[in-house]
C-alpha cells in the first residue's frame, strides 16, 4: 500500500469494520501550505498541484465508535475538483485502521492523541510527532462542500472517494510543529492559514477504483 514510512503497519489483523458509506458527526482543524522543495517525492506522481493539505479531526461518532485521526496530503492531484492523495494518516481506533486500509487504500496507522483538535493537540507514533495549535478568529460560518481522494492503487488504477462535510466554521492560524523520517521535510512547521469546523456532519462515501 503507498505511503510514507510513518504510516507503515505490520499488523495482519484488525477488527473487521462494516462497509462505507461511514456516517461521522466531526470537530476538525484543517491548514494548508505552498508544498516545500521534498514534498512531490512523497507524492503520487503525475499532475500535481504545490500544496499540502493537512487536517486533524475528532470524530464525535462513526460506524466504528468515536475515534481522532490526523492525515497530510504533500501535493494535491491536479483536476476540476483538487484532490488529496494521503500517504500519512493515523488513528486511535484499530476498526477504523482496517476499514481506512480496506474501504479507501488510506495507508492507516494506530496513534496516540492528546488534546483538543480544535486548540492545541498532539499525534504521536512509534517514528513521528505532530503538534498544532489553532487560533480561531472571526465569525462562524456555514459550509458545505466535499473533500476528495485520490489514491494510487495496484497496477496503473486510482482509488477515488468523496467525503460530503456540511457545518459552521471559523478562520484559523494554525501552529504547526513535526518530525518524523519524512514529515520534517514536507510538513512544514510554523503558522499556516486554516480553518476550525467546530460543528460539522460529514459522510464518506465508497471508492471507486478507475
Amino acid at each position: 500500500m503507498w505511503s510514507v514510512p510513518e504510516s507503515r503497519d505490520d499488523c495482519a489483523h484488525r477488527p473487521v469494520s462494516p462497509p462505507p458509506p461511514w456516517p461521522a458527526t466531526v470537530r476538525a482543524t484543517l491548514w494548508w501550505h505552498r508544498s516545500t522543495a521534498d514534498a512531490a517525492d512523497h507524492g503520487p506522481g503525475g499532475a500535481t498541484i504545490p500544496v499540502t493539505l493537512a487536517m486533524v479531526v475528532d470524530y464525535l461518532d462513526s460506524p466504528v465508535g468515536p475515534y481522532r485521526e490526523i492525515l497530510a496530503s504533500p501535493v494535491l492531484r491536479r483536476g476540476l475538483v483538487p484532490a488529496m492523495a494521503v500517504p500519512f494518516i493515523a488513528v486511535d481506533s484499530a476498526p477504523s485502521v482496517h476499514g481506512g486500509r480496506e474501504h479507501w487504500l488510506l495507508p492507516k496507522v494506530l496513534a496516540s492523541f492528546t488534546g483538543d483538535v480544535l486548540g492545541s493537540f498532539c499525534a504521536t507514533g512509534d517514528t513521528w510527532r505532530v503538534a498544532t495549535r489553532a487560533a480561531p478568529r472571526g465569525p462562524r460560518l456555514p459550509i458545505a462542500g466535499r473533500l476528495a481522494f485520490a489514491q494510487p492503487a495496484p497496477g496503473r488504477a486510482t482509488s477515488r472517494g468523496v467525503a460530503r462535510l456540511r457545518g459552521r466554521f471559523r478562520y484559523a492560524r494554525v501552529v504547526v510543529d513535526a518530525d518524523g523520517p519524512t514529515l520534517s521535510r514536507w510538513l512544514r512547521p510554523g503558522t499556516h492559514r486554516g480553518i476550525v469546523i467546530d460543528s460539522g456532519r460529514m459522510a464518506t462515501g465508497p471508492a471507486r477504483v478507475r
